[in-house]
């Protein structure tokens, strides 16, 4: 992790080019919370929305930097289905730059 990286929560971060680093160690945890999510948003949920949610949620001020992330977080998945209903209403459940 660089100065100019932002730490989003304990494993995920953010470069000043906006390229999310996630610590192996979570990609069972975001799989997990993918799967959560799909059925309260209505959404085809994947690691990358999950990804984008967290994001909007700790830039909002709606989940602590500090937050470790767990799959069987009741309350983290009540706090993330806003923003991943915003990731596909606002942006078509588009996320990063596909090549």
């Amino acid at each position: 992790m660089t100065l100019a990286d932002q730490q989003i929560v304990p494993g995920i971060t953010i470069s000043a080019q906006g390229e999310a680093t996630v610590d192996p160690a979570l990609t069972d945890v975001l799989l997990d919370l993918a799967l959560t999510l799909e059925e309260p948003t209505g959404h085809p949920v994947d690691v990358q929305h999950v990804l984008a949610a967290i994001v909007l949620a700790v830039r909002s001020g709606q989940l602590d930097s500090t937050r470790a992330l767990s799959g069987d977080d009741r309350l983290l998945v009540e706090r993330l289905i806003p923003h991943v209903k915003t990731v596909f209403s606002q942006f078509g459940g588009n996320v990063g730059n596909e090549d």
